[in-house]
């Protein structure tokens, strides 16, 4: 196996063990309806989404402090986090898995499970239509 391959594995790796250590932090603070999202061909973005829902402003704040100190744990530094004031809808940004923590409220309304479910390659979509 040559030299970039090995990365490419490891770093495959990762992706999974840090995917799945935020999925575990989240349940570890009762977080609801956590879903993963594989989103590798639909963005350069991110890998993958995970979205949860928390019960309050204060237990999505809490879910996503405890992702963030298990990351670290983990020697992984996040790369930016958005809206945890007010705290409805956090995004947690670890750059190859996206975090989103939402009220229930928030999560009805945006509905990224919709969102990026939506597979728009062009070969499969159909004609546009005026």
């Amino acid at each position: 196996m040559n030299a970039r391959a090995f990365e490419e594995q490891n770093s495959d790796m990762q992706e999974i063990e840090l995917k799945q250590l935020a999925m575990d932090a989240l349940a570890d603070l009762k977080g609801n309806d956590i879903v993963c999202l594989d989103v590798r061909n639909q963005t350069d973005i991110a890998d993958y989404m995970i979205i949860a829902s928390g019960t309050s402003s204060r237990h999505v704040n809490a879910m996503v402090n405890n992702v963030i100190a298990e990351a670290k744990k983990s020697g992984v530094a996040p790369n930016g986090i958005e809206g945890q004031q007010p705290g409805e809808w956090v995004l947690l940004d670890l750059v190859d898995v996206i975090v989103h923590v939402m009220v229930p409220q928030a999560r009805d309304f945006y509905d990224l499970e919709r969102l990026w479910s939506v597979d728009s390659t062009p070969e499969e979509s159909g004609p546009i239509e005026h």
